[in-house]
């Protein structure tokens, strides 16, 4: 029982009743699809007894639950060269709840402030010579809301189940090495164990997202959001106070790239979690978060399910991972040599001969055969891509 299978048996009846956009409708193709005949795959044969099986291609589809899994450990492996010997901070920036509305209005726009205002702010604590005084590097991973982020702005009173029960919780988790490169090329640890005080963070963010979002407004680009609404939520949310969630990694450095990776494929549920399905519900497991934690058992039926989940479809082309600055794409082949020199770690540098961690398929895939155990089973035939209803 999984995602898929909700979708197969349900997806028909809840487009009969509610408009889809293309975008989401592609979603749900691409994982109805996934693993099944409609994208082909090949069969493999044992080259020694009789035994042959077929195997399906992915869709990898980044909300598909099937395809992420791997996908998290390979970017986990292509990202362990870029670990620093240092210390790690992990941060977690939310979106008030009061901007969820816009955030389905306007995904593109909430979600690229929200990476745009989340870096500046760390960017401008990093700068400051009060402080740090040089230039911080940063992950940062755009959460699919399926788990409530360790602390989010809330309101007084509000019982936050948020995220495991499929409602929309969007924030951003941040990966900082703790130190900065300064301009004379010396690496500059943080002195604090918080990295920056984190009451002085969140009310810097606080400040900047919300002078970006009405920046947005009056440029037209949240032509979604009327006057009225943009005035009254904008200036409620600076009369709220928010809270940036920091704390340090406790791991050994080649642990925090898999730390981050938890979160960096996440999709809106996982199949584990999605129990049974019958005419008229799906349950699935979640955490209460109001309630120790204690694990519970949630019944919707399918239509509410189904709203759900798309919630979580973000934009097309929209980057969820990014780096910033020593540790963005452009510059950090430069920049973490000459950190991991000033930090006087030379034997970490001297680690090149791991780029081959990550070896080549061999020409002629082989596995061994699950029947007689000494045999191996090749590829045999490819299968074409076959839609429903083709021949």
């Amino acid at each position: 029982m999984g995602l898929q299978q909700v979708l197969a048996a349900h997806l028909p009846h809840y487009c009969a009743r509610h408009r889809l956009d293309s975008r989401r409708l592609r979603v749900c193709d691409h994982i109805r699809q996934c693993r099944t005949e409609a994208l082909g795959g090949y069969r493999l044969a044992c080259d020694r007894c009789a035994h042959d099986q077929t195997h399906y291609y992915s869709c990898r589809d980044r909300h598909c639950p099937q395809c992420q899994q791997r996908a998290s450990r390979q970017w986990a492996e292509a990202q362990q060269q870029a670990v620093l010997p240092v210390a790690y901070h992990h941060l977690v920036f939310t979106l008030p709840d009061t901007l969820n509305g816009w955030a389905q209005l306007h995904p593109d726009v909430l979600y690229r402030a929200l990476f745009a205002s989340v870096w500046a702010t760390l960017k401008r604590f990093g700068e400051d010579p009060r402080r740090l005084g040089g230039q911080l590097g940063m992950t940062a991973v755009l959460a699919v809301p399926a788990h409530p982020a360790p602390t989010a702005l809330v309101h007084p009173c509000t019982s936050h189940t948020w995220g495991q029960t499929l409602t929309q919780h969007v924030h951003l988790h941040c990966l900082v090495p703790g130190g900065v490169l300064t301009d004379q090329g010396q690496w500059k640890a943080a002195k604090s164990h918080y990295l920056f005080p984190v009451r002085a963070l969140s009310r810097y963010f606080r400040g900047h997202l919300v002078h970006r979002l009405r920046r947005l407004f009056e440029s037209g680009e949240l032509y979604r959001v009327t006057a009225a609404d943009a005035d009254a939520r904008l200036d409620e949310l600076m009369h709220k106070e928010w809270v940036v969630f920091s704390r340090p990694c406790e791991q050994a450095t080649r642990s925090v790239v898999n730390y981050l990776a938890r979160y960096s494929h996440r999709t809106a549920i996982s199949n584990r979690r999605i129990l049974a399905m019958d005419e008229e519900t799906v349950s699935f497991r979640y955490k209460d978060y109001g309630d120790d934690e204690k694990p519970k058992v949630m019944q919707l039926d399918h239509a509410e399910f189904i709203r759900r989940f798309l919630l979580h479809v973000l934009p097309k082309g929209l980057m969820r991972i990014r780096h910033y600055g020593y540790l963005a794409n452009c510059c950090r082949a430069r920049r973490l040599p000459q950190i991991r020199t000033a930090i006087t770690r030379a034997e970490a540098t001297e680690a090149e001969p791991d780029k081959a961690i990550n070896r080549s398929t061999p020409e002629v895939a082989a596995w061994p055969c699950p029947v007689c155990q000494g045999g191996r089973l090749r590829v045999v035939m490819e299968l074409p891509p076959r839609r429903p209803g083709g021949e």
